[in-house]
């Protein structure tokens, strides 16, 4: 069973409804909790099955304007992280496949640039506007099943870094996602 759902929404906190926050709740977690408790009786009689859940980053790591989004994904990779402990004994394999967003157009045209621009600043760049292409999500989805994987990370190295990051030194990254969220907000008042 491979689970795949998602709504997202990017928005302040204070603009969103509760209808909203259930509607992604109900599509984001309920869905493939639902999905998963449907099938899984006969999982368990059989004594086999796998599970793969794809999930985003944003179920490990949240960032500033996708409150409900970041929590639906928190929810779902905690069910399913309880679910892999609760029927490993069933022989049932339970995995989560969290990656950044799915890029489905072709790379941004590039900018020529008259001064030479700063190493670092063009390796972020280039590296957290592409996205996770289809084919390599798929492409994950079959090794992960095949080797049996239990959780798998697809994403370029600056989120892995945040992840880690946001373990050994969480007070840093808050301060690091506020800043960058009081940015966005006035960058929009002066358009």
């Amino acid at each position: 069973l491979i689970c795949n759902s998602s709504m997202k929404l990017k928005a302040p906190v204070q603009s969103v409804s509760l209808e909203m926050d259930r509607s992604i709740m109900d599509i984001n977690y309920f869905g493939p909790s639902t999905l998963t408790k449907g099938i899984l009786p006969a999982m368990i009689s059989r004594r086999s099955g796998h599970i793969v859940l794809l999930n985003s980053i944003q179920g490990r790591l949240a960032v500033p304007f996708r409150s409900s989004y970041a929590a639906s994904k928190h929810a779902v990779q905690a069910f399913f992280d309880c679910l892999r402990a609760e029927v490993e004994e069933y022989g049932i394999i339970v995995s989560t496949i969290s990656h950044t967003f799915i890029n489905n157009s072709d790379p941004p045209p590039v900018v020529e640039v008259t001064q030479k621009p700063n190493a670092v600043v063009e390796y972020i760049q280039s590296h957290l506007t592409h996205g996770v292409k289809p084919s390599a999500l798929a492409n994950e989805i079959v090794q992960t099943v095949n080797r049996k994987r239990k959780e798998v990370l697809l994403a370029h190295p600056i989120p892995r870094v945040a992840l880690y990051i946001r373990s050994l030194f969480p007070p840093f990254l808050f301060a690091v996602l506020a800043a960058g969220a009081k940015d966005s907000v006035l960058a929009e008042q002066i358009q």
